[in-house]
């Protein structure tokens, strides 16, 4: 009987806990529920979303091996601004970039590197796209732009295609003393076995003894 006793008592304090706090234990597990399921939800959307961009993307390699620039374009767009947060857009924006520069449409090319130079995923997408743009700026003599372009920090593979840049845009700016010390540095950060490396001492050369 006693026995009896201290289970009753047991599952009335089990009643009154429940009773006092099982409202909160039930909100608790909704929300715990509706979390995983947000979660579970919101990467298949990325999937989703990922799987669009993909083929979308497969159509502008598809249109680049066909030399249409403006189907490039407007592909690159559609993923640009449909699904800016994946891979393929920095990537897609580079296309169209390329495509602008083919037709002459700077102003369009331009724009597209800069989207890439602040907005693609990957590291070395950020880096081709502004070194594309400093490109593109030394050939409108925009000197100043390119430079602070170059500017950037980037990453080791990149580090002597920069100073190549650099010595390009100031020898355009008549800074040959400046010139000289950029093209040394693309040297010292360039791989000895890299058939690059002649071009950069072919400018050097040109250079002489730089003052």
């Amino acid at each position: 009987m006693a026995l009896d006793l201290e289970e009753q008592e047991q599952i009335d304090a089990i009643k009154g806990w429940w009773s006092d706090y099982g409202k909160l234990v039930m909100l608790v597990a909704i929300a715990v529920l509706v979390g995983i399921a947000s979660v579970q939800g919101w990467r298949y959307y990325r999937a989703q979303q990922a799987e669009r961009a993909a083929t979308l993307f497969g159509q502008v390699v598809e249109a680049e091996s066909a030399k249409d620039a403006k189907r490039v374009r407007d592909i690159a767009a559609k993923i640009v601004d449909n699904y800016a947060s994946s891979q393929y857009a920095g990537m897609a924006a580079l296309a169209a970039a390329k495509a602008g520069v083919t037709t002459g449409e700077l102003d369009d090319a331009k724009k597209n590197l800069q989207w890439a130079a602040d907005h693609a995923k990957e590291e070395e997408l950020r880096d081709i796209a502004r070194l594309r743009l400093a490109g593109v700026l030394l050939d409108e003599k925009k000197y100043d732009d390119a430079l602070k372009l170059l500017s950037a920090k980037t990453g080791d593979a990149f580090a002597m295609l920069y100073a190549d840049m650099r010595g390009d845009v100031l020898v355009a700016q008549a800074k040959p003393a400046d010139a000289r010390a950029a093209y040394q540095l693309a040297l010292d950060k360039s791989d000895p076995g890299s058939p690059y490396r002649r071009l950069v001492e072919v400018k050097l050369d040109a250079l002489g003894d730089a003052k």
